[in-house]
């Protein structure tokens, strides 16, 4: 007989907490490169599109580390994938729209409920999977970076910046909670 079990996430939790991070940066992929097609297609924002794909060249990494731990572990990404793509690039896409402010205030409101999100988990891992803690530690230190970089860009300065950092947090944890099961 062995001895105890280390306490930790039962393996369905597990699952769920990986599902729902790549889910995650599935969607801040997809927010970035909305915001992108706005300011990439106007030269006179190409500082604000140059900084947005530095932005997104990490959520692409933490995404890629998301796809191997998936197979690793065997665990199904979220079947919202399509809807994650086409909402994330919707919301990069309208923010831009609305300007440079709005699309800092979403990478501000986003990245505020993940790195939230991210303490919660490295929490709850890091007695039983500490090499994932780990990693999910480094990613939240990078969505605390874009989330910086995003209100010394002026992201409190958006038009109905309360309101409209409210709906994104409350989108964020809807997204959540749907991606850990769907």
């Amino acid at each position: 007989m062995s001895g105890p079990q280390k306490p930790g996430p039962r393996a369905p939790r597990l699952a769920e907490m990986l599902r729902v991070d790549h889910a995650g940066e599935y969607g801040a992929v997809a927010i970035y490169r909305g915001q992108r097609a706005v300011f990439g297609a106007l030269s006179h924002k190409a500082e604000t599109a140059q900084a947005i794909e530095e932005m997104e060249a990490g959520e692409i990494e933490h995404l890629e580390t998301f796809d191997r731990l998936l197979a690793e572990r065997k665990v199904r990404p979220t079947l919202l994938a399509p809807f994650w793509n086409a909402a994330g690039f919707g919301l990069g896409a309208a923010t831009a729209l609305m300007g440079e402010k709005a699309a800092m205030a979403c990478t501000a409101a986003v990245e505020d409920v993940i790195e939230k999100h991210y303490a919660s988990q490295a929490e709850a891992l890091k007695e039983s999977e500490p090499a994932l803690a780990a990693t999910i530690e480094k990613f939240r230190a990078d969505e605390i970076g874009h989330k910086t970089a995003a209100e010394e860009a002026g992201a409190a300065d958006a038009p109905g910046y309360s309101l409209l950092s409210a709906a994104i947090k409350a989108g964020c944890r809807v997204a959540i909670k749907v991606a850990e099961k769907i």
